[in-house]
């Protein structure tokens, strides 16, 4: 006998896993003062390795105003999709707060990956505009705000390719799993309140 799937549990399943990868992603706002601490020293191995290999990262980053890195996001998806990760902002190399990016998508889909991202806000007023909305309760949703330009692999090669005078550079990295591509915008980054 052979049965098929409703797409009510189908929609079920996905959000499970959705709600699921979101809520695990993310500490919560009762999180200790180690686990902040755990989570600056991995954005800063994440931003470290990302300097080994991408010659144009680090010239932004020694131009930078701030870097917000998410050293790990969790994305998963069957149809209904969620991604969710922790990240700290660096502001002349030191950690000054710590954010959360997170998004829902629907569409086809199905499978999970992680990756980590990394956002060099090239003014004082990007790293204004992040602190300003991602504090107010609403969040930064990216492609909102400040121009992003997310750089692909051949061009972090080149330092030279990049002006770094205006604008969010985006620098996608460690991409892991069976998903095929990663997109950021839409992404909503908050506060994490401590």
């Amino acid at each position: 006998m052979t049965r098929s799937i409703s797409f009510k549990a189908v929609y079920f399943v996905a959000a499970a896993i959705a709600a699921i990868a979101l809520a695990g992603a993310r500490p919560a706002h009762a999180a200790s003062a180690a686990d902040f601490v755990k989570l600056e020293h991995q954005s800063a191995a994440a931003l470290k390795k990302l300097y080994a290999h991408s010659p144009g990262a680090k010239a932004l980053g020694d131009k930078a105003k701030g870097i917000l890195v998410f050293p790990d996001v969790t994305r998963v998806g069957l149809i209904l999709g969620g991604q969710g990760g922790d990240g700290t902002l660096f502001e002349h190399g030191k950690a000054n707060g710590f954010y959360s990016t997170g998004a829902l998508s629907i569409g086809l889909q199905a499978g999970a990956q992680s990756y980590g991202y990394a956002l060099f806000l090239m003014t004082d007023e990007d790293v204004n505009y992040l602190k300003t909305t991602s504090g107010n309760g609403s969040g930064w949703a990216l492609g909102v705000g400040p121009t992003i330009v997310v750089v692909d692999a051949g061009a972090a090669k080149d330092a030279s390719t990049f002006t770094g005078k205006s604008g969010v550079y985006a620098f996608i990295f460690g991409q892991k799993g069976l998903m095929a591509g990663v997109g950021i915008t839409g992404s909503k980054i908050t506060k994490i309140v401590q």
